[in-house]
């Protein structure tokens, strides 16, 4: 009576091995990929707040009978949304606030003020240059948001 093996020979192992190495090899650049997409993303939807929030607290302003291009902090009544006290810059949030108005908050961001009349925000302290910015309004004009640094070299 012959007794036969069944089994894979060491070829064939060899073969599916390299097989799953070459496929691993094309799809981890995919993923490595899919934190940065992921960081801009975040960016885009913290800019997408800040946006929300300016709108929001300009129409707040407006409604409370402030005229549209207020400068400062309402004293009477109080302009407090979701328990911050708004100061406006041309009837928009100026800087200082913006952020807090729109949710953004550390330890998920890191919040800078790099001058006067801009707030600029990052996904996390080890990306740096993955950042976008607001920038007050001027007289007679909306706030400005700059997005130029949500590229995949910047946010990977």
């Amino acid at each position: 009576m012959n007794k036969q093996q069944t089994g894979f020979t060491l070829i064939e192992l060899v073969v599916v091995i390299t097989i799953i190495g070459v496929l691993a090899a094309m799809a981890l650049p995919r993923f490595a990929a899919l934190q940065a997409d992921a960081r801009i993303a975040k960016m885009q939807g913290a800019v997408g707040s800040m946006k929300g929030a300016a709108a929001m607290a300009h129409a707040m302003l407006v409604s409370r009978g402030y005229a549209a291009d207020f400068s400062g902090n309402p004293a009477a009544p109080d302009i407090n949304i979701e328990g911050v006290d708004v100061v406006y810059a041309n009837g928009y949030p100026d800087n200082t606030v913006i952020a807090a108005l729109a949710g953004i908050a550390a330890p998920d961001y890191v919040i800078a003020t790099p001058n006067a009349t801009t707030a600029t925000i990052q996904p996390d302290a080890s990306h740096a240059a993955c950042q976008a910015s607001y920038g007050e309004a001027a007289a007679g004009a909306q706030p400005t948001y700059n997005v130029a640094g949500l590229t995949l070299a910047n946010c990977d």
